[in-house]
């Protein structure tokens, strides 16, 4: 038996991903998946924890 190897990752940098988990969270509001407050909550924390700052403002 031979082993797969694994499909090669894309690469994105902390900008791109935050501003994705940004996107996904303002989908869940705009669907009431989640309420103001998680929303508020979920992008100060998400925003705190990959130091953007100031792509948030």
């Amino acid at each position: 038996m031979y082993k797969k190897e694994p499909l090669p990752k894309e690469k994105h940098t902390n900008e791109e991903l935050y501003r994705r988990q940004v996107g996904t969270l303002k989908l869940f509001l705009s669907k009431h998946a989640i309420t103001q407050a998680q929303f508020d909550k979920s992008y100060h924390d998400l925003t705190e924890k990959m130091h953007m700052k100031k792509a948030a403002e």
